[in-house]
């Protein structure tokens, strides 16, 4: 008379029924409400989320995760830096500096960093110090290939100047990211 209960084959098969049932019952719950479960897929086995940036000048960003999801729209700019937040199989779900977001090929994003101005006009300095030579103001929206990051700024280059900026000024880097 122990604390286990033998369970024939028929009873056993019911009760795995029964909590797969509540599994799939939970996951359509989570759906619905809008939370999305956690389900951790390690196909890169690189940390998520990461900035990335588009590898060509015409992207497909796709509904899903897969050629048989609908185009939503089409990066038309080599380089634009874009956020992955979650992977499946050869696919990235990325999202853009608007927080849109959409589906992309592994094979159509590259690991090289761009940056984009994120305020109205920013100061490019000569060194890493708001004290130092103004190189160039860049205008918002310009894209920059990101160098390095170091404390609070990030050395870019763009269109034949190079120089460092705040990183508060700018979409494709985080705040606490230390980029070499």
């Amino acid at each position: 008379m122990g604390h286990k209960k033998k369970v024939n084959t028929v009873e056993g098969m019911k009760i795995i029924r029964r909590n797969i049932k509540i599994m799939v019952w939970s996951l359509v719950a989570c759906l619905f409400i809008g939370v999305q479960p956690i389900m951790a897929d390690t196909s890169s086995g690189l940390v998520t989320p990461r900035f990335v940036s588009v590898r060509s000048d015409e992207v497909n960003v796709r509904a899903g995760p897969g050629q048989r999801y609908p185009i939503e729209w089409v990066f038309k700019h080599d380089g634009m830096p874009v956020e992955i937040i979650r992977e499946f199989g050869a696919w990235r779900e990325i999202k853009d500096k608007d927080g849109d977001a959409g589906w992309i090929h592994k094979s159509l994003l590259s690991g090289k960093r761009f940056i984009i101005i994120d305020s109205h006009i920013t100061t490019l300095y000569e060194k890493n110090s708001i004290k130092s030579r103004p190189v160039v103001n860049l205008e918002a929206g310009v894209i920059a290939l990101l160098e390095k990051c170091k404390d609070n700024w990030c050395l870019i280059k763009v269109s034949g100047y190079k120089g460092w900026l705040k990183k508060s000024e700018v979409w494709g880097v985080y705040p606490d990211e230390d980029v070499k």
